[in-house]
């Protein structure tokens, strides 16, 4: 099977969804989706990008970032799915596969196409009934626990790249 190539720029916003092996629900379990929000904050914190909006659900992660200036998406996807995953091989001490390969992106190209992008992430807990409201999830930026990066100078101002 061929591996799906990722159409990147400089300074580009990205909305990336990447799920687990076999749409398993790993992240139901609540230690393991505290490692995957601790990885996501780590490498947000060591300038590997900026880190605008999220949401962990159990089976799949989606995610609005900017890569940093020395990373690319990709490098940005491997921190996180690797680091997530060496995290949580450690924790249990056994080897599975925890995601599948691969990732989906979307350049994010003005201010409109960030707002849906964003909206549709903090409904996304919603949608899925594991919440009544967006803010109640806290394995999500909505819940507004979590410093967060800003929205992108260029997006604010209908950028269209």
């Amino acid at each position: 099977m061929s591996r799906l190539t990722h159409r990147t720029a400089p300074q580009c916003t990205y909305f990336v969804t990447t799920k687990i092996w076999e749409n398993r629900e790993l992240f139901r379990v609540q230690e393991n989706a505290e490692i995957l929000l601790e990885c996501l904050l780590k490498y947000r914190d060591r300038a590997a990008y900026l880190l605008h909006e999220f949401v962990i659900m159990p089976d799949h992660i989606h995610i609005l970032l900017t890569p940093g200036d020395e990373c690319t998406l990709e490098k940005a996807v491997q921190f996180i799915k690797g680091g997530s995953s060496r995290a949580i091989h450690l924790k249990r001490e056994q080897r599975m596969q925890i995601w599948q390969p691969g990732f989906h992106e979307w350049t994010v190209r003005n201010k409109e196409d960030y707002e849906s992008k964003r909206g549709y992430i903090w409904q996304n807990p919603v949608r899925r009934k594991l919440a009544d409201r967006p803010e109640e999830w806290i394995f999500g930026s909505a819940c507004g626990k979590y410093r967060l990066d800003p929205v992108p100078e260029k997006l604010k101002d209908g950028f269209r790249g």
